[in-house]
């Protein structure tokens, strides 16, 4: 047997940092990047007799996360103690909800291998991030950095419903544009802000027992994520087909090899013993709390989606890409709602010029010095044929760079194209005058020689003549 013959099994468990101001239980900052330690007082270092008191703000945008993904808010939930001992653990404790969680039962709609598929969310609960440990690469000291000790987070746990690792991601870039559309969190992988384990697990085909799970632990890239459950179905796999067992376990992924490689056999693994926290009342939601932020919720990445393509005729790719930047998309509708001329149009120069030149600059849409109304006029310019598609590049380019009118760019640069047909006409006349054995081929039926004469005409004007003039002048003068 082979991969091919086992259903992998996957479920995952997303960890991702609330955009408050402070943390969750004090109010230090959750600005990243601080020196060590910096942000830090006796809440979130763990001292004695220090008592957390809640952020509202974090309840807040936990309950927006619940109801975008269609969870269960629940009136009651319970703060619990998760016990373990680590150097980044203060308190010997993180503060966190366990069988009484704030949100259940949810789910969210991807694009499967077959289609639409709804990923069913088991649970989303509120805990406590814990401090970072820095290890010197040369094997002195181990330092810890308490920094983000108490940065409010929202577990994200999905049900076993995803069967393959491009599910997966897919999985994972969905609820990533979520929450980034929700305002709640910024989707950065890399600064650790939304980091996911996977739990895997493979059964054959056919079988409906599922197999033993394998926890992967902090992939910080799709690609990785990817990756990681790969190798791991085929690790699975493998050892059962050569007679062994997969052991329940945790595993880390080595992006480097490419491998996963043993963390804690589940012997090893930590018991929590998680209990009520004492020093924290149940959280309770106010009457008409859940009914207000619903109120508030932005049009979700998914429901843009389907309007993108129903109501601008946009094709999925293009609408995918425009609608996976908010504010890339909010821009388009701006524009689109100023320029009014094919969408289509628009939305290849923003999957062209404008992403090439934000990327070779590196700037963000908010930081964008030029306004819809230039980016349409500039638009109705190549419409109108003021401005060939080639000239309009370049004027952008300086529009993008400086801000400026596109008209008077192309003004400054030379570029407008001709609109007087008298000048026209006479730019056909003398190039027919200079050319008449070309002009016999062509009404003889040799009509390839008419791009010539076009060719001839445009060079005469220096490339100022309006295409859509000089082609009619053409066909009038020869006889067409």
């Amino acid at each position: 047997m082979s991969v091919a013959d086992f259903q992998p099994v996957i479920g995952l468990e997303v960890h991702a940092q609330l955009l408050t101001r402070s943390k969750i239980f004090c109010g230090c900052s959750t600005e990243f990047g601080a020196r060590p330690n910096a942000h830090t007082c006796a809440v979130c270092l763990g001292m004695p007799g220090a008592l957390p008191v809640l952020n509202e703000k974090v309840v807040e945008y936990a309950v927006r996360v619940g109801r975008a993904l269609e969870c269960r808010i629940n009136p009651v939930s319970i703060w619990a103690r998760k016990n373990y001992f680590y150097p980044d653990l203060p308190k010997g404790y993180q503060i966190s909800q366990y069988d009484q969680p704030l949100c259940e039962h949810g789910g969210l709609e991807i694009d499967g291998e077959d289609g639409p598929r709804r990923i069913r969310i088991l649970r989303i609960h509120l805990e406590e991030d814990a401090g970072k440990n820095v290890h010197d690469p040369g094997g002195g000291d181990s330092l810890v950095d308490l920094n983000r000790s108490g940065v409010p987070l929202v577990e994200i746990v999905s049900e076993p419903d995803l069967r393959s690792s491009s599910e997966a991601a897919e999985y994972l870039k969905a609820l990533r544009d979520v929450l980034v559309y929700l305002g709640v969190n910024d989707g950065n992988l890399e600064e650790g802000s939304f980091r996911c384990d996977a739990n895997v697990s493979v059964m054959r085909k056919g079988s409906t027992q599922y197999g033993t799970r394998v926890e992967l632990k902090n992939i910080n890239s799709f690609r990785f994520v990817q990756k990681a459950i790969d190798y791991e179905i085929g690790r699975q796999v493998e050892l059962i087909e050569s007679g062994g067992k997969v052991t329940l376990e945790t595993r880390l992924f080595d992006p480097v090899r490419g491998e996963t490689r043993s963390m804690r056999s589940k012997e090893e693994a930590h018991d929590y013993r998680y209990f009520p926290e004492p020093d924290l009342p149940p959280l309770r939601i106010p009457a008409g709390f859940v009914e207000r932020i619903e109120r508030e919720l932005p049009e979700l990445p998914r429901a843009k989606l389907h309007r993108f393509t129903a109501s601008y005729g946009l094709p999925a790719y293009d609408a995918k890409i425009l609608v996976g930047d908010r504010p890339l998309a909010d821009l388009f509708e701006q524009v689109q709602a100023v320029y009014r001329g094919p969408a289509k149009k628009l939305s290849n120069w923003f999957l062209g010029e404008l992403l090439r030149l934000m990327k070779e600059e590196v700037r963000e849409v908010g930081a964008l010095r030029f306004s819809p109304a230039q980016f349409a006029a500039l638009l109705q310019m190549v419409d109108s044929g003021e401005l060939s598609n080639n000239a309009a590049k370049d004027v952008f380019a300086e529009m993008f760079r400086t801000g400026r009118d596109p008209r008077e760019i192309a003004q400054e640069k030379g570029l407008l194209q001709t609109q007087d047909t008298g000048a026209v006409g006479a730019a056909v006349d003398a190039v027919l005058a200079a050319n008449p054995g070309e002009v016999e081929k062509y009404r003889a039926g040799k009509k390839q020689v008419f791009g010539f004469l076009v060719g001839q005409v445009m060079k005469a004007m220096k490339g100022k003549g309006n295409p859509a003039l000089v082609n009619a002048a053409l066909k009038t003068k020869l006889g067409d």
